[in-house]
């Protein structure tokens, strides 16, 4: 029983060692958590490397805010571990190491300044434990890392939210946590802003050596920011990968549809191929003459176009819009088999072909999914 009364001392929790392996700012096991009827969280495991960006990617509800708060100690464990730093903070039926000892900055939406302090006094507000001057110091060399030194001897209320939340930042990566928790910090912010802050914050979390959980429900945000993704729904985590991976290689129709709009269309596997009215794809893995579902990101279709604007027995435009960085075209295909469909294309740049303009279409393979119908 010696081990059932160690977990009873927070002071003990916290020395005891994570399992063996390379050392972690964050490994979460097993953790499971309910709210009444809802299971907010189902087996979930995570781990963040120290230096370490790693995103938790979903729709609100899916429990990616609750996930942070229990690494934060804002929420106790109801089933699973948590270890920083590889060590043992928090476990099931024992006490958990608070908030305020796990050595952890937490920024949210809300910058939260105190409005009766300057800037400076903001950041340094948690550095009470260092000489004064050096208190002065690490504040200022934040707050330059940041470009807000000039504000430095202003206060909150002068700042805009951008600016704030560059401060609140500074002041969460003022006492050298080992781990950062961000929980969506950007999400007020305007587009116009919203760009610079990413960049600004991604350096100064790299330059702090910390490992660093991000919240987000914005994948563009989640690409730009992570190391690695992990992309939830419902309380479970789908897949974990690098951008790339979860973009390219997704293992579950709901992280293809999370990343953007797509053409859905069904069919049946015969001969290892599924017919789409753009052209047979691949079907690897799947069983002969089983029903499945062929997702086609709108930039994989590429359109060409031919002949003149007026015919409609042919696959032709039926509107296309600029949408900045691209545009989308919406189409109607005909098949040979006398069928008709509606998809989308994104081309690059300006494309605008006229209503009523024929096209072909040539599709990157690289951005078709397919999986079996009942996924």
């Amino acid at each position: 029983m010696a081990g059932v009364s160690s977990l009873r001392d927070p002071s003990i929790v916290e020395e005891r060692d994570a399992p063996a392996g390379a050392r972690s700012a964050l490994r979460m096991t097993g953790i499971s958590h309910r709210f009444d009827d809802l299971q907010a969280l189902d087996d979930v495991s995570l781990e963040v490397a120290p230096g370490e960006v790693v995103c938790l990617l979903g729709p609100s509800g899916c429990g990616k805010t609750t996930l942070l708060r229990i690494a934060a100690g804002l929420e106790e464990v109801q089933h699973g571990r948590v270890h920083l730093d590889n060590r043992l903070v928090a476990e099931e039926r024992g006490r958990s190491v608070p908030p305020e000892r796990r050595s952890v900055g937490l920024m949210f939406q809300d910058s939260a300044l105190f409005p009766h302090l300057t800037v400076l006094e903001n950041v340094v507000f948690g550095l009470g434990a260092m000489r004064p001057g050096d208190r002065d110091r690490r504040g200022r060399e934040l707050l330059e890392q940041l470009r807000m030194s000039r504000f430095a001897d202003s206060y909150p209320h002068v700042l805009s939210g951008g600016q704030q939340q560059r401060v609140a930042l500074a002041r969460a990566l003022a006492p050298a946590p080992r781990l950062m928790l961000l929980d969506e910090p950007f999400a007020a912010l305007d587009a116009r802003l919203r760009d610079q802050i990413r960049d600004d914050t991604l350096h100064a979390l790299k330059s702090s050596g910390a490992g660093t959980l991000l919240v987000t429900h914005d994948p563009e945000e989640a690409m730009f920011m992570a190391d690695r993704i992990a992309i939830m729904k419902e309380g479970r985590i789908l897949q974990t990968g690098n951008p790339v991976d979860l973009y390219c290689r997704p293992a579950d129709p709901f992280v293809v549809t999370f990343f953007g709009d797509v053409n859905s269309f069904e069919g049946v596997v015969e001969n290892g191929e599924v017919v789409t009215p753009v052209g047979r794809v691949e079907a690897t893995g799947l069983p002969e003459g089983g029903r499945a579902q062929v997702l086609i990101r709108p930039e994989a279709v590429r359109v060409v176009v031919v002949g003149d604007p007026g015919a409609h027995d042919r696959t032709h435009v039926i509107m296309s819009r600029l949408l900045g960085r691209t545009s989308l075209a919406h189409l109607c295909v005909h098949t040979d088999r006398g069928e008709e469909y509606h998809l989308h294309s994104r081309m690059p740049g300006v494309f605008l072909p006229e209503e009523n303009q024929p096209v072909e279409l040539q599709l990157d393979r690289s951005q078709v999914f397919v999986f079996p119908a009942d996924r």
